[in-house]
């Protein structure tokens, strides 16, 4: 990890079990952090304390089990660390910004992997890596003048949730087959909302 001054994480879309939240609230206090937790019907929060600041993990329920939402700004880069492996682990989406010496390092992250990353200095802007081939200037006109891009914007995005709740089911199931067409039903999904959405 590259050691920023800030780093913030926005647009989490990282999946858990009550196990596995448990698993981490043991991580973070082997890693020496003071942190409590508190749950009710809605969501589960973790409380971490890093020096004079409180950063509160939201996980909210989604049937059997959790998601992480909500943007954080991490100034700590043990903590920073963590939350990056996490993300990978979990083969989570993220959009990663990174603040240093007055540049911005935005990555895009879908399944734990970058496939976009933008370095901001002033006015100007660099993308610096993309992964697969981007719609061309014209489609991508066509695609604003029209309500087309709208709903099918709308129809991508329930088609995600309904595939991660498929996803969820068969990891749960242990139906690997079934576990591994969703994923690459998941990443075409994930590559159309995010060119759609950039």
């Amino acid at each position: 990890m590259n050691k920023s001054e800030e780093v913030e994480y926005c647009n989490l879309e990282l999946r858990f079990d009550r196990r596995h939240i448990q698993e981490l609230i043991k991580e973070l206090i082997q890693e020496g952090y003071s942190l409590y937790w508190s749950e009710n019907e809605a969501q589960f929060v973790i409380s971490i304390r890093t020096g004079r600041k409180l950063v509160k993990l939201k996980f909210q329920r989604t049937g059997s089990g959790f998601k992480l939402v909500g943007d954080y700004m991490i100034r700590d880069p043990k903590l920073a660390e963590w939350m990056e492996k996490l993300i990978e682990n979990t083969r989570g989406h993220a959009v990663v910004k990174r603040f240093k010496d007055r540049q911005i390092l935005i990555e895009n992250i879908l399944f734990g992997e970058v496939i976009r990353l933008v370095e901001i200095s002033g006015y100007r802007q660099r993308v610096l890596y993309q992964k697969g081939t981007p719609m061309t200037e014209q489609e991508m006109i066509r695609l604003y003048e029209s309500q087309e891009g709208e709903q099918r914007l709308l129809l991508c995005r329930l088609e995600t949730d309904d595939e991660l709740e498929k996803l969820h089911e068969a990891v749960q199931s242990g139906n690997d087959k079934a576990a591994a067409a969703c994923k690459k039903r998941l990443e075409e999904l994930s590559l159309e909302l995010f060119r759609m959405e950039w």
